[in-house]
């Protein structure tokens, strides 16, 4: 069984499928065929993230190595139900848990402004938050 013999000037992912071809298979193809082949992989859309991190990393005293893979970018394909659905529930939790950031946030700054100006709401109470700030 002989190597394959890829025409010159191919680009990697054409290359790649048919070294993985049988050597009759992978020669059959005409100049055609393989503009064609070229195209299909090229619709692709694995290639176009805006964030895009792989590597792979060792575990000490073993053979074994992980990798890890870490896409962000545009979803272009259709979500299943089930999909929308976590999606949905994502997004809620998210900006649920913005909005209590934010109302927290929001509370301690205008405890510290009371506190700042002097204001006490109950007499001889305090959370200890105005102490513990000024001790930073």
């Amino acid at each position: 069984m002989g190597k394959t013999v890829i025409p010159k000037g191919q680009p990697q992912a054409v290359k790649n499928i048919l070294q993985r071809m049988p050597k009759e298979i992978a020669e059959s193809f005409s100049e055609e065929q393989l503009a064609h082949l070229h195209t299909a992989l090229g619709a692709r859309s694995w290639k176009k993230h805006s964030i895009d991190i792989r590597s792979t990393f060792s575990i000490p005293l073993s053979p074994t190595s992980i990798y890890y893979v870490f896409l962000v970018g545009k979803n272009h394909r259709e979500m299943s139900r089930r999909e929308q659905r976590i999606s949905a529930l994502t997004s809620a939790l998210i900006i649920s848990l913005f909005v209590l950031f934010s109302m927290l946030v929001g509370l301690l700054t205008l405890y510290l402004l009371k506190s700042w100006l002097g204001i006490n709401l109950f007499e001889d109470f305090s959370l200890g938050i105005w102490d513990w700030f000024k001790g930073l």
